[in-house]
């Protein structure tokens, strides 16, 4: 396959991912679909983990990967990036889209294993996932300590670990465009007009 080809596939295959991460990220912020969660955080009691705050999904998994997709995607088209130093900018794109990509995976692999913020004790607001010696994650019957927000446990699973997915997927297609990135400068893009 042209490697300017397969540079535009790859482009094309992030956009989802990142606007994805960027989704996740975001209602991660609401618990049970509520704002009440994200005022509270304001106002100092403390409702929502760290690792929501951190915004992997939208700082790393959306915006590092979102600008290097537009510029990969780029490469494939004939015209100024489609060309020995294009494809040499999108292996630099790709390992910013690498690094973006790695910096969401972790945060979310930290805030599924820590587990979430919830009521329990009937006045407790806490993680009582943190020290626990069993992982709740294989646990359903562990989940009912959590009082409020309702399912949050569910809620937290599953956006972190879409999270992680597609945090996941952005490696592969990042680390593979570098790969093809390599090939495009010594071979070229394989476009009929490719400029030197």
């Amino acid at each position: 396959m042209c490697t300017g080809k397969c540079s535009k596939g790859i482009g094309i295959c992030l956009y989802p991912l990142a606007l994805v991460s960027i989704f996740c990220n975001i209602l991660l912020f609401f618990p049970d679909f509520e704002t009440s969660y994200s005022k509270m955080e304001a106002e100092g009691l403390y409702r929502l983990t760290d690792e929501i705050k951190y915004m992997g999904g939208v700082v790393g998994g959306g915006i590092l990967v979102l600008i290097p997709a537009i510029h990969i995607h780029s490469t494939g088209r004939q015209g100024c990036c489609a060309n020995r130093c294009g494809m040499f900018l999108s292996i630099i794109f790709a390992a910013v889209g690498l690094a973006g990509a790695l910096y969401s995976g972790t945060i979310a692999g930290v805030g599924l294993i820590r587990g979430p913020v919830c009521r329990f004790n009937d006045t407790t607001w806490s993680r009582p996932f943190l020290n626990s010696t069993e992982s709740y994650l294989g646990n359903s019957d562990m989940w009912d300590i959590c009082e409020e927000p309702k399912d949050i446990v569910v809620f937290n699973i599953g956006l972190f670990s879409a999270l992680l997915v597609a945090a996941c997927l952005e490696l592969l297609l990042c680390g593979f465009q570098v790969i093809n990135g390599l090939f495009g400068c010594i071979c070229g893009t394989c476009n009929h007009k490719e400029v030197a």
